[in-house]
């Protein structure tokens, strides 16, 4: 089995996932992509295909599928067993269970050397994890036994954005962030660069504070951001900061960075997507194989409607293609 398949998980099953992976297959020869096939239930693939009127056929494929099996004009899909009865319903902890198979049975898949990675469609991290785990960051770094070492990355050609800290209350950022753990993520950032776009990036790293400011005699940018900087320097990767986070998205460009660091999650996603809306994929750096997800959540107020834009699932099956 060729190394170059990628597969996609259906994630939470009352959610747009449904819809935006029709969408992807109905544009498919619009774009260049890997190999494909989808983790998930056909069972409710079917009914939510019926609710959304989609003409598209399923084909039910097993654990020892050939490149050829992946073929032709039916989406392919290793079928998890989930029974509901209808097509779209709250979500609720009943489908955790479902959730958490698709993604052992991609995990087996990337082990048995079948799949060169995955992206999971959007997840609810409240009913799923509860106060487990974060976020899928962090659960997929625990389960690869790299915890401490997933990078979030909000990826876009033209810029992406890395929080230290990732889904945190605020009132905890401060004694979250040290100069070790900025550093060390930093470097993971450089390094998947040079591997995966063979570049050396331009990293800003933010401040905490507005303006940099604090009325504290020591302050979060003078203990520790800029020593980590410094010291990010040392190390031959191109860095500045730490810069003040209120006005530089807006001229990011005439510094020709690659990627803006923030402290906190807030301080770079919500000036990104107001940037690129949907057009932009979540990475997570420090695994041992490439995850992706599309770069929104499961959107219940549209769900069954129709109106799901699959921008960000159609970038994160074309970014494989980068993948060596």
């Amino acid at each position: 089995m060729t190394r170059r398949t990628i597969a996609i998980i259906a994630g939470e099953p009352n959610s747009i996932s449904s819809e935006i992976i029709f969408k992807c297959w109905k544009k498919r020869k619009q774009y260049i992509h890997q190999p494909l096939l989808v983790i998930g239930s056909i069972h409710l693939l079917n009914l939510q295909k019926k609710k959304l009127k989609y003409n598209i056929k399923i084909k039910k494929i097993n654990s020892n599928f050939k490149t050829r099996d992946l073929i032709g004009n039916k989406i392919p899909v290793y079928d998890v067993i989930y029974k509901q009865e209808k097509p779209f319903q709250k979500i609720s902890s009943k489908s955790n269970k479902y959730i958490f198979k698709c993604f052992d049975i991609a995990k087996k898949f990337i082990n048995d050397q079948k799949i060169l990675g995955f992206i999971n469609c959007p997840v609810c991290k409240e009913s799923l994890f509860r106060e487990k785990y974060q976020g899928i960051t962090e659960f997929l770094s625990k389960k690869t036994n790299r915890s401490g070492n997933e990078v979030m990355l909000i990826y876009n050609k033209k810029l992406s954005v890395s929080p230290i800290t990732t889904h945190i209350p605020l009132n905890q950022v401060s004694r979250k962030i040290n100069k070790l753990e900025i550093v060390k993520k930093v470097k993971i950032i450089s390094n998947f660069y040079k591997k995966i776009f063979r570049k050396s990036p331009n990293i800003a790293i933010m401040g905490l504070n507005p303006h940099n400011f604090s009325s504290k005699k020591k302050s979060e940018e003078k203990e520790i951001i800029f020593p980590a900087v410094k010291a990010i320097k040392k190390l031959g990767i191109k860095a500045m900061g730490p810069i003040s986070p209120d006005a530089f998205f807006a001229i990011f460009k005439q510094y020709k960075i690659d990627v803006i660091v923030g402290m906190y999650h807030d301080q770079v996603l919500s000036p990104f997507k107001t940037l690129f809306k949907y057009d932009a994929i979540n990475i997570t750096l420090g695994l041992p194989y490439i995850r992706i997800s599309p770069d929104h959540g499961v959107a219940e107020n549209i769900i069954g409607k129709n109106v799901a834009d699959p921008k960000s699932l159609i970038e994160s099956i074309k970014f494989f293609n980068c993948v060596k």
